[in-house]
Parts: C-alpha cells; sequence; structure tokens
C-alpha cells in the first residue's frame, strides 16, 4: 500500500501558511490558525509536514524566499534602468505601513527573530541574502562598465552593503517608524550608487 494521496496543493498551502506566520508570527500563529487557512486536516498535515509547524514554517521561508529572490531577478533583468529600480526599490522600504510581501520583510523578520535560535533558519536566510546580493552585484557591474555609476568599488562589496542596508532597514524600522527618517538613512546609504 502507498499510503494515501495529497488531496492539496502543498505550495498553496504553505502560501496560505505564510499569510498566517506573516500576521500573527511563528510563536503565535497557532496550529488551528494554521490549519483552518491552509484547508487541511490534522491528518494531512502531519502526512505532510511531519516535523509539524517547524517543518512548515521552514518550507514557507524556502518557498517564499525562493519567490521574492525570482521577482527581484525577474524585474531588475527586465528593467531599462537597473540602478533606478534598485533605488525605487529601497525607498519604497521607508514608506511600508506594515509587512509588505513585495518588501519581503516576512523574512527580514525571520532574520531577525529566528535566525539565531534555528540553524536551518539561518541556512535559508543566509542563502536568501547571498541570492539578493548577487543579484544586486550584478547590476552593479553592469552599471560600472556602462558608466552608470562612477564609483568602482568591487561590485560584490557594494552588493554586501546593499544587502546589509536591507538587513537594517527591517530592524530599523521596528524601531523608528518615520517614513522621513527611514528615507533619509536610505538615500544616504544609496549615494554609493551614484
Amino acid at each position: 500500500m502507498a499510503g494515501r494521496p495529497k488531496i492539496f496543493n502543498e505550495q498553496e498551502a504553505i502560501g496560505k501558511a505564510t499569510e498566517v506566520f506573516r500576521a500573527k508570527g511563528y510563536d503565535t500563529a497557532s496550529a488551528d490558525e494554521l490549519l483552518a487557512a491552509m484547508g487541511i486536516g490534522k491528518g494531512s498535515f502531519y502526512l505532510a509536514f511531519k516535523g509539524g509547524k517547524e517543518e512548515l514554517y521552514v518550507r514557507s521561508i524556502k518557498q517564499f524566499a525562493e519567490n521574492f529572490n525570482q521577482k527581484i531577478s525577474n524585474a531588475v533583468e527586465d528593467s531599462k534602468d537597473q540602478i533606478e529600480l534598485i533605488r525605487q526599490f529601497f525607498l519604497r522600504l521607508a514608506d511600508a505601513t506594515d509587512c509588505d510581501i513585495e518588501r519581503g520583510c516576512y523574512l527580514g523578520n525571520a532574520l531577525v527573530q529566528l535566525s539565531e535560535k534555528d540553524d536551518e533558519i539561518k541556512k535559508i536566510t543566509a542563502e536568501l541574502l547571498k541570492g539578493l546580493q548577487k543579484i544586486f552585484a550584478k547590476a552593479i557591474k553592469k552599471a560600472q562598465e556602462n558608466g552608470q555609476i562612477k564609483n568602482q568599488q568591487d561590485p560584490e562589496i557594494l552588493a554586501w552593503h546593499l544587502t546589509n542596508l536591507w538587513n537594517g532597514i527591517h530592524v530599523t524600522r521596528r524601531m523608528e517608524s518615520s517614513p522621513q527618517m527611514l528615507r533619509s538613512l536610505i538615500e544616504m546609504n544609496l549615494r554609493m550608487l551614484e
């Protein structure tokens, strides 16, 4: 006997669970809330997620990270002005009023809240950051080569600076909610792209 067939789409179910984790946080999201959002029962849940809530959360972060990086990568690749797109990506962080999917704060929050508690989550968030850094580095190198950016520092280092900025803004916005202050910090850091 091969076992019971899955009667739900795992990616869709994980996406629905992600919304609960985004809204409530890992610690306060209850099993009942997750099951209700996913539209599955306990039996199906534990058949698909043998590690329970923790496995679901890890898979949620992985799926979100892959989608987030792919979306940014596609947007940068398709943009006629990749550096301006990156600038706007950061400047929009200042104006976000909540945990917006487009800005990746779900991942930023996971990085801050749980990465030091869980090696698997730390590894996933580190891979996300490396992916983000690679996207930035490629765009910076291209902009340096075509003269759009005068700053000729190593594109890898500049890209890590942007990745660090992304991390830092997610931490800072927990303490400072003023869009004007956040925008000023971001603009000051983005001067390196001139």
